[in-house]
């Protein structure tokens, strides 16, 4: 009877520790079986608290009263399946007739409660069946980015969503995005893990940070351009807008439209084209935009209507080209001048930190999501790293991307230096390198001095 009693206790303590020191384990242990069991047992009891139940149909009645036995009870959804995974349950239910998925999405917090879970989330699959996806614990607390994750070409992991699942960047779909955020918001370390998928593709990098390069400079091994300064990037954009109009010309030499060739052989992009012939793509980082907004004299506002123009002729036309815009700031209104609301306009992905003010939020999702605004401005200052993600489509969702120190990216563009490619239109702005980039730097190698 001891030893038992000792086993007991030795399993509580490992539980315990679990819970507390890797939560992910103990959900896989014991949180996942004891949760099931809970959905489970009170399954019926708790739709029927939640008002998810339906009167049984005529048929049934009638049935009972011919039969002369007691009316059946009311009808709840059906369950479907009970699947387990790393950070919950997922629940897939066959609506009664007369119900609506906005019914179950209404009911999402007393769910929450009634199957002692930590967040409850619907989500309609088809006409009449409803996802409900549950967490047993806060992903988001302690961020642990899962093993595999799905990498495909041009589509990175760069966070977790509150769900359990994981946030890409996938740049065929969204190819430009907007990113804001105050000050100590985590919208710095975001940006490094954007920074460090993407080193590992075999994809051309550009850097604009405006704050003498403080941020993106350290990383220069990995990056085909870099400009620290306003001037510089005019020039670059520039640049970028003449290598988009080579593109074109090379997409039209060889779209091959004729009557014998298939439909889905007509180039229309660089995806379109043979692998031997695709040019590579660009990703465009620009840090603390605002700075090539802000202007102070006749010959900065010069300046500034070069750098507007051309964002916004390559966020209207890089996609084909394969130019993609990654833009980050700490506010992004028409307050910074003309052409600012036209470039947000074409930038499709919107991520917002903490922000101070409801301005700023309304900046990323006032014209596509004002609940996720809302969402926005309620992030705790305790837990920078915690962002709204959305879209055009008016979804969102809260992530929270995994932190890695500037340490940890430099050593990953050390790594991956030998895949930077050396584009012409952008050789002027290759950054000075102690030696050549292309020779793979050790992982603990310091950082590179530019001059």
């Amino acid at each position: 009877m001891s030893g038992l009693v000792v086993t007991l206790l030795v399993v509580f303590a490992v539980a315990g520790l679990l819970r507390w020191w890797r939560p992910t384990w103990y959900w896989l242990t014991f949180g996942a079986t004891f949760a099931a069991l809970r959905v489970l047992v009170r399954y019926s009891s708790v739709m029927d608290a939640c008002r998810l139940t339906v009167p049984p149909s005529r048929w049934r009645m009638a049935l009972a009263r011919f039969a002369n036995r007691p009316i059946s009870q009311p009808r709840v959804p059906r369950l479907l399946r009970l699947r387990p995974t790393r950070t919950g349950l997922v629940l897939r239910l066959k609506l009664c007739p007369g119900q609506d998925a906005f019914d179950v999405a209404a009911a999402t917090d007393r769910l929450r409660h009634s199957f002692v879970m930590y967040r409850v989330m619907s989500q309609e699959v088809r006409s009449g069946v409803v996802e409900l996806r549950m967490t047993g614990y806060d992903v988001l607390k302690r961020v642990q980015m899962p093993s595999k994750v799905d990498r495909a070409s041009m589509r990175v992991p760069v966070a977790l969503r509150e769900d359990g699942s994981v946030h890409y960047r996938d740049y065929r779909a969204v190819p430009h995005a907007l990113t804001i955020g105050a000050t100590e918001s985590g919208k710095s370390v975001y940006l490094r893990n954007l920074v460090a998928e993407l080193a590992k593709l075999d994809v051309a990098l550009a850097g604009i940070d405006c704050k003498q390069g403080v941020e993106l400079f350290p990383l220069a091994r990995r990056f085909s351009a870099l400009a620290d300064n306003s001037d510089t990037a005019a020039d670059l954009l520039d640049a970028l807008v003449s290598r988009m109009g080579g593109v074109y010309q090379l997409i039209r030499a060889e779209q091959r439209i004729a009557a014998d060739v298939p439909d889905a052989e007509i180039a229309a992009d660089i995806w379109d084209l043979p692998d031997d012939l695709r040019p590579t793509p660009v990703v465009v980082v620009v840090d603390e935009v605002a700075e090539l907004a802000l202007v102070a004299s006749k010959d900065e506002e010069k300046r500034r209507d070069r750098c507007v123009t051309a964002l916004v002729r390559l966020s209207q036309l890089g996609r084909a080209a394969g130019i993609y815009l990654e833009i980050c700031g700490q506010r992004f209104g028409s307050e910074l001048g003309k052409g600012i609301t036209m470039l947000r306009a074409q930038l499709t992905g919107r991520t917002a930190h903490r922000v101070n003010d409801e301005s700023s939020a309304n900046m990323a999702f006032g014209d596509i999501a004002p609940d996720a605004a809302l969402a926005a401005i309620h992030i705790p200052p305790d837990r920078p790293g915690v962002a709204i993600a959305g879209d055009s489509t008016g979804g969102w969702s809260r992530i929270r991307a995994p932190h890695i120190s500037l340490r940890q990216v430099v050593n990953v563009c050390n790594r991956y230096a030998h895949l930077t490619p050396d584009l012409p239109e952008l050789a002027p702005f290759r950054p000075a390198l102690p030696h050549s980039a292309k020779a793979p730097a050790p992982a603990v190698e310091t950082a590179p001095t530019t001059v």
